[in-house]
């Protein structure tokens, strides 16, 4: 099987990576030039994932077109707001039998679609069988070390899951499937702005529970937001829902909460995302999902204090004390 993985990011990259150790035929398409140009040689990709040697079989391209020649499967891990212009530039360039396998976590801002929409307005309704979306708690640095990680595979077509997750299964990644792609696809983009909050609670110095209540109630949002959408309710309790929000709301190696704890230290948002090589999606997805939840008439607080922060430029201690005063309510059905 030809595969072809777009986007060399850290998670690009390691799944890539792992596709290659497998015995597939993985070209990786590099949007920098000069890091394509030294993979060959190095086998390090050391604008993204520095510390690990990559498979002898693993090849590289910057040309778009020549990673997706040929393949059987397409896994898209481009940032979800380019998500749009790189599947624009693939179109007529893709086998009639090819998979997809999207990577991508997030909300297009301009359109407020997920990932699996846009793939669907630029590709066409008939991929929606040969689709599948992956998410859950799986930071790349511990899946490139091979240590146990377990995620969730979403498609509308059982065999096209089956296959899927029988390809990136292997005694440390333990794929299991699931039927709601608009679930798993809300609950992977809105993790990303709780882990935001959550990191502007550690940088304001609260502490444990704190965040217990973030990481909660931003549950709550999350499904809210999810039902609207379609989504089922089980969903937001298993790998995409639970399972990626805690890690990325607890984790070190999570690049959203690591820009909130900075926010919460009283940084501005420019400095920070300046000092930064990779993407946190979290902060475009914070825009997408304020004016979802507006537009589908949901309540999401949680969100609501992160837009004013991001792009308000509110005082984080203001929105706490907003989430803390607002009017007293039940915690039935969230």
């Amino acid at each position: 099987m030809r595969i072809g993985v777009i986007g060399a990011g850290s998670w690009g990259t390691t799944l890539a990576n792992l596709l290659a150790k497998k015995g597939y035929d993985v070209t990786l398409w590099v949007y920098e030039t000069e890091l394509a140009a030294r993979l060959p040689e190095t086998r390090i990709n050391d604008l993204y994932l520095p510390d690990f040697t990559l498979a002898p079989n693993l090849k590289y391209t910057d040309q778009l077109l020549e990673a997706a020649r040929g393949c059987q499967l397409l896994v898209l891990v481009s940032p979800s707001q380019v998500m749009r212009k790189v599947l624009e530039q693939l179109k007529g360039h893709i086998e009639a039998d090819c998979l997809f396998v999207s990577a991508a976590k997030g909300i297009e801002n301009e359109t407020l679609m997920t990932m699996s929409e846009v793939l669907l307005e630029v590709l066409g309704a008939d991929i929606a069988q040969r689709y599948a979306f992956l998410s859950g708690p799986s930071f790349a640095k511990e899946v490139a070390a091979e240590q146990p990680t377990a995620v969730a595979l979403a498609a509308e077509n059982t065999a096209t899951a089956s296959r899927i997750q029988e390809i990136f299964s292997t005694d440390y990644f333990r794929v299991y499937t699931n039927r709601d792609v608009v679930g798993v696809e809300i609950g992977g983009a809105m993790k990303n702005v709780v882990a935001l909050a959550a990191g502007v609670s550690d940088g304001l110095g609260f502490n444990h529970n704190a965040r217990a209540a973030l990481i909660t109630r931003g549950l709550a949002e999350i499904a809210r937001l999810g039902e609207a959408k379609g989504a089922q309710e089980s969903t937001f309790s298993g790998l995409a829902g639970m399972g990626d929000l805690v890690l990325t709301c607890t984790g070190d190696l999570s690049r959203n909460r690591s820009v909130g704890i900075e926010l919460g230290r009283g940084h501005k948002l420019s400095v920070i995302l300046g000092a930064m090589r990779m993407v946190a999606e979290g902060v475009k997805t914070t825009l997408s999902a304020y004016q979802l939840g507006q537009k589908l008439g949901v309540s999401m607080p949680i969100t609501e204090q992160m837009y004013q922060i991001l792009y308000e430029d509110k005082d984080p201690q203001e929105a706490v004390s907003a989430l803390m005063l607002r009017t007293l309510k039940s915690e039935d059905k969230y």
